[in-house]
C-alpha cells in the first residue's frame, strides 16, 4: 500500500490550509492510498523552539511516518510572504535527507496574488535541501478564489478545483510509481 504523509504547517486551530490538506489528502486516499496527517500543533512548542530532538515522541511519529512514506502533502497559510515559521521550525528539526525517495505536494493559502510565488522561492528550496526526489508545482489558493457554504465548508472556484484535482491526483499517481519502484528493487535484490 503507497503511504502518504501530510503536515499542516498552519499554528492555527482553525485554518484553511489544514482544511485544503484535509481534502487533498481524502482525495488521494479515494484513490487507494493511505496517509496519515500531523500538525505543527501536535509538537509542543517548547519542543519546537528548543529542538528536542528525534528522541520526542512527537516527532518521532512523524520522522517514522516518512520514512515509510512515498508521498507528502504539505500545507501551510502564508504569513508576510513566506511560509509559516512553525512549519520552518518543525522542517529544521528533520533529519538531513528526511524527504528522500519522496515525491511532494506544496499547499498554500493566502491573502492574495501577492504571495503566489511563496511556494517556489521560499519552500521548494527547504523541500529540496531535504532530499525530496519531486516537489509538483504547488497549489496556491488566494481567499477570492474560496467561499464558505451554508454548512461552513471551503469551497474552491472552478480553475482552481481543476488545478487542485490535477495535482492531488499527479501526487497519488507519482507516489505509487516510486513505491512500485521500490517493491521491484526489493524482489530483484531478494
Amino acid at each position: 500500500m503507497t503511504q502518504l504523509i501530510a503536515i499542516a504547517g498552519s499554528p492555527a486551530l482553525n485554518s484553511k490550509s489544514t482544511e485544503f490538506l484535509q481534502k487533498a489528502l481524502a482525495r488521494a486516499e479515494a484513490q487507494g492510498l493511505t496517509g496519515n496527517l500531523f500538525s505543527v500543533r501536535d509538537i509542543p512548542a517548547h519542543d519546537l523552539v528548543y529542538g528536542a530532538g528525534e528522541n520526542n515522541p512527537h516527532l518521532k511519529k512523524i520522522i517514522d511516518q516518512l520514512e515509510r512514506a512515498t508521498g507528502v502533502i504539505i500545507a501551510t497559510p502564508i504569513y508576510k510572504a513566506a511560509y509559516s515559521g512553525a512549519l520552518k521550525t518543525l522542517l529544521d528539526l528533520l533529519p538531513h535527507k528526511a524527504l528522500a525517495g519522496k515525491v511532494v505536494l506544496p499547499i498554500a493559502t493566502g491573502s492574495s496574488d501577492k504571495h503566489l510565488l511563496a511556494i517556489d522561492y521560499a519552500l521548494k528550496p527547504v523541500l529540496f535541501a531535504l532530499g525530496a526526489t519531486q516537489v509538483l508545482n504547488g497549489i496556491y489558493i488566494a481567499d477570492y478564489q474560496v467561499e464558505r457554504d451554508s454548512l461552513g465548508q471551503l469551497n474552491l472556484d472552478k480553475e482552481i478545483a481543476l488545478r487542485f484535482d490535477e495535482q492531488v491526483d499527479t501526487l497519488a499517481h507519482e507516489a505509487r510509481l516510486i513505491r512500485n519502484q521500490v517493491l521491484f528493487l526489493d524482489r530483484s535484490l531478494a
